[in-house]
């Protein structure tokens, strides 16, 4: 047997090269080998290093193709040994140079036109240097003159400036793109250079003027520069402020200074053979472009106090002396501050600034088609988040010198600290700005050209995602994280920018009365506090320091403390306040909320103070603290909304990548309920307040939280079926559908009641009906267990006792298994239980023909015959007996006691047994209906109707209450803690808890006559 040959061949060139992404791999060979050619040298190791190193690159070709290049020209200067040396050494020199290749061709141009600048790129040089001092000294000036002179104005020295410039440019470059100077840094350190640039155009503009000595001449920098947050290529914005020297007058001096200002400008922005600096922008200045160049600094200060317009306030904020004479130059600083900060106290100075960036973005959006893509002005982009940041510092800034810096991530960086930008906000702006940052560096460094504009060219797009780290697919990775970045920003902008609030901050007045320890301490005690020493710690927390939040707390507490005091628990109250204050105190919405919304702080003080079960509701969801803004808001949502809106969560997780996993060990059908779980307490919060408000009456109250219930089970019976036929990888073979008992089918649950169930599934024809068994009780088990993990939301429990045989009984059984048990086995508690049954979830003809099914079985023909009546009043008998808790006062028990729940509902349940047959208006699963129904019929008479539906109500309201109050369920009007059955009392409109229980004595006496006389001696 011959014995298999094993090939030798190494990969080619090329397919290396396409492995390490060059593009265009062919090409890339040819480059490498036409080089060798024509004598540009790279041996083995040196190719191998420098192969690696090129495929980290943004774009592999483009770096091969500005190296090969640099290389040659290297070998003509007498460059090339040094070079290939420090290619191949381990330090970091390759990595920069090859980084730099691959982003810009701009630069790969430069060096191949001065080779030697390679230099500034090895380990050692990196960074070093005064960058003022070099480029003064490539235009032939002293450094450590006061006013240097350039050694000529000419085309050389323009010239030299250029070279130098873009040495330096290199350098940082360098360190930018391996990621060893951040965003930041870079820009930073961008501003230096753009000033050091000034400073050197300023000595060859005093070349150019030999008048220069007879005045001072200070440039201002202006908008980035300022702000110390340049770009690689943009405008500089300056201000230029003189004054005359030495006893020269002063229009003289001005002339000469304005000769100066513009050579200096000239001198950056003039075309060479190196091409220009960039454009110096002037027009930020006094009168703009229809004003004089430059102003005495009086004349400066003359037009901020009695002319400049807002946005002229705005654009100060970035203020800062950058080239000439730095006295001058601090001296304008120190004139100007005081007038920026008084600038928020105009009457309409926020709704002007708003105005203005209405007014740009509607410019922008009419001039330009590619709003959209732009990285500065459009959407979600630049300016969105300088605005934002530059309308909070001016606003807050009067009062707190953290925030006077002009520059952006700063600033940010301080509101945050301050309390004015909650914490996670300022993340995504931060994070966002150093993205798009980033981007607009990238996009500019690769012609050195002014852009912010995305490009839609796929080659430009893959650069952009390679330049970020992104390799896995470079082009969709970097536009969803660039759309991800704008969306945010531009919801955050809306949000901080737009607030109604900022006005009203911006002229709260500082002299608005405040609560003294003292005088709180006084008051606290006249409005019965319990705890006032305790409750007087929460105001200090909520007052103290100088942030805008505490100054509104300092307005509103003086009145908030009465509105406390008028609920049932206000220590509870303000104790819940300062908790959702914690959470939502920076929140612009929520403070415009309690200062210019009366009725918001009102009503927030009566639930918190009412309701422990809606505050912890509130306290993990604060932002539903809007809803208090309105009446319509507290209506119960739809159910199909509801719905509609969990339904889609569970699609959205059952879709998602990766759903089987999930993520961080749970799975998606359990992240999918977490979401249903969340809108379930919004919801629950949204019941809970509008009862708490009188806004809805006992049957609104069950129906809301029974429709919240089904939209919760039916939610989690998508996300368990998702979950199970993932699992088994093919779809379930059976219907299955979920019907709801006892209050759950009544649509009367109360906030503490568990859904009582019973699971049915129908095999689909054809299916192996043990597979499809199977399959029906692990969807059913895998949705209990969903609604059952551990979770800080108000527990909903699935209690499926009331399924045939009990607990002893299958989970699940299907429509034939509950025919022939209903046939045979059933007893009259279980035909009565089905009375409430309402198959209100699942598959649509599967809960039609449940219903079919039960209907005759709860409204049999005739009625139920005298031996099951006799049953049922000895079941109620013994239930009253044996089912109360020990030792619990059974006059208190709302739901077992004489006159309570249970007793009205059977009264109404026996009449259905009985009549239902032959009166379609008794075929309801409601008990207040089917009471309703018997009293229209002559069935009971209509007096004692309303007695029982008066004590159901009563006894539902008490229960309900209780659970709002104490925030765990209870059937026992409260005995043991006297302030809790005080506050059920208020809750329910009773002036007193004694109130409340003669109401329910009386309430649950009359209800036990009727049960007495209509229950137990029902007679044919």
């Amino acid at each position: 047997m011959t014995e298999p040959r094993t090939s030798n061949r190494r990969p080619s060139l090329a397919g290396r090269l396409a492995r390490l992404g060059f593009t265009d791999a062919g090409r890339a060979q040819r480059l490498v080998r036409d080089a060798e050619t024509d004598g540009v040298r790279l041996d083995g190791p040196l190719l191998e290093a420098l192969l690696g190193a090129l495929g980290g690159t943004a774009d592999p070709d483009l770096a091969l193709s500005g190296l090969l290049r640099l290389l040659a020209a290297a070998d003509e200067h007498g460059e090339g040994d040094g070079l290939r040396a420090a290619l191949a050494a381990e330090d970091g020199t390759r990595d920069r140079l090859t980084a730099v290749l691959g982003v810009s061709a701009a630069l790969g141009d430069h060096l191949v036109r001065h080779p030697a600048h390679w230099h500034v790129l090895r380990d050692h040089l990196a960074g070093h240097g005064d960058v003022r001092a070099e480029l003064l000294a490539a235009v032939g000036a002293r450094p450590g003159d006061a006013d240097p002179v350039a050694a000529s104005a000419g085309p050389d020295a323009l010239v030299a400036l250029r070279v130098a410039y873009r040495r330096r440019l290199l350098d940082l470059a360098g360190r930018d793109l391996i990621g060893s100077a951040d965003v930041a840094r870079v820009a930073a350190e961008l501003a230096d250079l753009a000033a050091a640039a000034l400073e050197a155009g300023l000595a060859i503009a005093r070349a150019e003027v030999p008048e220069h000595a007879s005045c001072r001449l200070a440039v201002i920098g202006m908008g980035k520069c300022g702000g110390r947050e340049l770009n690689y290529v943009s405008d500089v914005d300056v201000v230029f402020v003189a004054e005359a020297r030495d006893g020269a007058a002063e229009d003289a001096a001005l002339r000469t200074a304005t000769k100066l200002a513009a050579a200096t400008m000239r001198a950056c922005s003039a075309s060479t053979e190196e091409g220009s600096l960039w454009e110096v922008d002037a027009a930020l200045r006094p009168e703009g472009k229809a004003g004089p160049l430059v102003r005495t600094l009086a004349s400066h200060r003359a037009y901020y106090e009695r002319w400049a317009k807002t946005w002229e306030f705005q654009a100060l904020l970035k203020a800062r002396p950058v080239a000439g004479d730095a006295d001058l130059g601090a001296r304008y600083l120190a004139a100007v501050a005081p007038i920026v900060w008084a600038a928020a106290e105009g009457e309409e100075f926020v709704e002007d600034v708003q105005a203005m960036r209405r007014r740009v973005e509607a410019d922008l959006n009419r001039r330009s088609a590619e709003a959209e893509r732009q990285l500065k002005l459009g959407p979600g982009g630049l300016r969105d988040v300088e605005f934002a940041v530059q309308l909070l510092q001016l606003v807050h800034g009067r009062t707190d010198e953290t925030l006077h810096s002009p520059n952006t991530l700063a600033t940010l960086a301080e509101l945050s600290r301050g309390g004015y930008v909650g914490r996670d906000d300022a993340a995504a702006l931060t994070s966002a700005y150093r993205f798009l940052r980033r981007v607009e560096h990238l996009l500019q460094l690769h012609r050195l050209r002014r852009t912010h504009l995305v490009p839609d060219d796929d080659a430009d797009l893959r650069r952009l995602g390679r330049a970020l780290g992104l390799r896995t697919d470079p082009i969709t990775e970097f536009t969803a994280l660039w759309r991800r970045h704008a969306r945010e920003v531009r919801r955050l902008h809306e949000k901080l920018f737009y607030a109604p609030l900022l006005r009203a901050v911006a002229r709260l007045p500082e002299e608005e009365a405040r609560l003294t320890p003292e005088a709180a301490r006084t008051r606290l005690e006249a409005l019965g506090y319990g705890d006032p020493a305790g409750a007087l710690r929460h105001i200090e927390a909520l007052t103290a320091g100088v942030s805008r939040r505490a100054a509104i707390q300092r307005t509103l507490l003086p009145v908030m403390l009465g509105w406390f005091a008028a609920a049932p628990d206000p220590d509870a109250g303000l104790l819940g306040f300062r908790q959702v204050s914690d959470a939502l105190g920076t929140t612009p919405w929520y403070l415009r909320l309690l200062r210019d919304d009366i009725t918001v702080a009102e009503r927030m003080a009566w639930v918190l103070g009412a309701s422990r079960y809606a505050t912890d509701l509130l306290l993990r969801a604060p932002d539903a603290v809007a809803m208090l803004a309105g009446d319509a808001e507290l209506a119960p949502r739809p159910y199909d909304a509801s719905r509609a809106e969990a339904l889609a969560a569970v699609r959205r997780h059952a879709a998602s990548p990766g759903a089987d996993a999930g993520t961080a060990g749970t799975t998606a059908a359990e992240q999918a309920v977490t979401v249903v779980r969340a809108l379930r307490r919004r919801e629950l919060f949204r019941v809970a307040v509008a009862d708490l408000l009188g806004l809805a009456d006992v049957t609104a109250v069950g129906e809301a939280l029974t429709d919240i219930a089904a939209v919760t089970v039916e939610a989690a019976l998508r996300a368990a079926t998702d979950a199970i036929e993932a699992r088994t990888g093919e779809p379930l073979p059976t219907r299955m559908a979920v019907v709801a008992m006892g209050r759950f089918g009544g649509r009367e649950l109360g906030y503490g009641s568990d859904a009582d169930v019973m699971f049915v599934h129908d095999p689909i024809p054809g299916a192996d009906e043990r597979a499809a068994e199977r399959a029906a009780r692990a969807v059913a088990e895998e949705l209990r267990r969903l609604l059952s993990l551990p979770a800080p939301d108000p527990p909903l429990a699935i209690d499926p006792d009331l399924r045939p045989e009990g607990r002893r009984g299958p989970l699940v059984r299907t429509l034939a298994s509950y025919a022939a048990y209903y046939a045979r086995w059933s007893e009259p508690w279980e035909t009565q239980a089905l009375l409430r049954a309402d198959p209100i979830i699942g598959d649509p003809g599967l809960r039609e023909r449940f219903r079919a099914l039960i209907d005759p079985i709860r409204r049999p023909p005739g009625g139920i015959g005298d031996d099951a009546v006799r049953q049922i009043r000895r079941l109620k008998a013994r239930m009253e007996s044996e089912r109360l808790p020990r030792g619990a006062d059974p006059r208190l028990h709302t739901k077992l006691g004489p006159g309570g729940l249970s007793d009205v509902e059977w009264v109404a349940q026996l009449i259905q047994l009985r009549h239902a047959h032959e009166i379609p208006e008794l075929r309801t699963t409601r008990t207040l209906a089917a009471l309703d129904a018997a009293a229209r019929a002559g069935l009971l008479d209509p007096d004692d109707a309303e007695v029982l539906a008066a004590a159901w109500k009563l006894a539902t309201r008490i229960r309900g209450a209780v659970m709002l109050v104490r925030g765990r369920a209870s059937d026992l009007l409260p005995t043991d803690n006297r302030s809790d059955r005080s506050a059920v009392a208020r809750v329910l409109g009773h002036a007193t808890s004694g109130d409340l229980l003669e109401d329910h004595r009386r309430c649950t006496r009359r209800a036990r006559a009727v049960v007495e006389r209509v229950f137990y001696g029902y007679e044919e």
